[in-house]
């Protein structure tokens, strides 16, 4: 097995989604993804990037997280800061889950950001994974890969990104008819419009008999139906603007 990866980026920021949102956190991308999805916002990782050593990247991870490593910084039993590994998708690369279990024996609190098309079965069980159930106006949703709901666990997460009312009543049916609120938190995302400089013609159309919904109308839905799911906006495009990088 390569002890290599192809990183498109590694920096510290704020968690933008999840439970976590709100924490500092080190993010570490990695190039390569298998899907093409509407409203993909990280484009520029399909390609590109740089060859790293896992102990290069553990150094950079270390190196950045070094003035919360001083302090001892920590929010109720996490220690900060938190570390993700995203892309692109992580799970191309074979020594991401090398790269993970030594996050973990680092004593990083390690999360995995997996767009669910590839099993996750044989990540470390300390990472706490958030898996992708692609909605249909995705138009990635035949490569959900179902067989991975039998392997979450209460850490882990699952998310819907939301951009259509058919989105909306397609992930209330999955909800309910794998109970995923019983297995772990669900997350119902708000699809963020792609800015132009976002688009690449690599992606996939949205149906055109989709009728685009906003946040307001996903939130207020979500409270008619008293749906058991977490609401969640992309925290870091409220503070930063939506094409930025490294952040």
């Amino acid at each position: 097995m390569s002890r290599r990866l192809v990183v498109s980026e590694i920096f510290l920021s704020i968690q933008g989604e999840s439970t976590y949102a709100g924490l500092p956190c080190v993010f570490v991308r990695l190039t390569g993804c298998d899907l093409r999805c509407s409203y993909c916002d990280t484009a520029y990782a399909f390609s590109g990037g740089r060859e790293m050593s896992l102990a290069a990247v553990r150094a950079e991870v270390r190196r950045l997280a070094e003035p919360f490593l001083c302090s001892k910084a920590r929010v109720g039993k996490l220690k900060l800061p938190l570390v993700e590994l995203t892309g692109g998708e992580p799970l191309l690369q074979r020594s991401a889950l090398d790269l993970m279990k030594q996050l973990c024996d680092d004593g990083f609190v390690v999360l995995l950001e997996t767009n669910g098309a590839h099993d996750i079965g044989c990540v470390d069980p300390r990472v706490r994974r958030i898996v992708d159930i692609k909605c249909p106006s995705s138009g990635e949703a035949h490569r959900n890969r179902w067989d991975n709901i039998r392997h979450l666990k209460q850490a882990d997460e699952v998310k819907f990104v939301i951009g259509t009312v058919q989105d909306y009543e397609w992930a209330k049916e999955q909800l309910a008819r794998y109970k995923l609120a019983r297995l772990c938190t669900v997350l119902f995302s708000w699809a963020h419009p792609l800015t132009p400089a976002q688009r690449v013609k690599s992606l996939k159309p949205v149906p055109p008999d989709h009728t685009p919904l906003t946040q307001r109308e996903l939130a207020e839905r979500i409270i008619a139906d008293g749906l058991p799911v977490r609401f969640q906006v992309q925290l870091h495009k409220v503070i930063w603007p939506a094409e930025m990088r490294g952040v």
